[in-house]
């Protein structure tokens, strides 16, 4: 028996990665809107309020994923 099932699965699975095209800073919201199926922009105005209202805490969320967050391949 092959593996057919197991690269079908695969092949589904959504990989959280920074984007390289749709970035203002370091692609982490577009990364994540990609991910989730939202406008970027949308993502950048959580983030904003996440920042303003819990005191910093979307910022720091931000640069911890700026940090951890692999960037996506190139496009071959």
């Amino acid at each position: 028996m092959t593996n057919n099932v197991l690269d079908d699965a695969t092949a589904q699975v959504k990989k959280l990665r920074r984007s390289r095209s749709d970035k203002m800073l370091a692609g982490v919201c577009g990364g994540v809107a990609k991910m989730i199926g939202v406008d970027a922009a949308i993502m950048r105005i959580v983030l904003v309020a996440a920042t303003l209202l819990g005191f910093g805490t979307g910022a720091v969320l931000y640069v911890a994923a700026w940090i951890l967050m692999p960037e996506e391949e190139p496009a071959v």
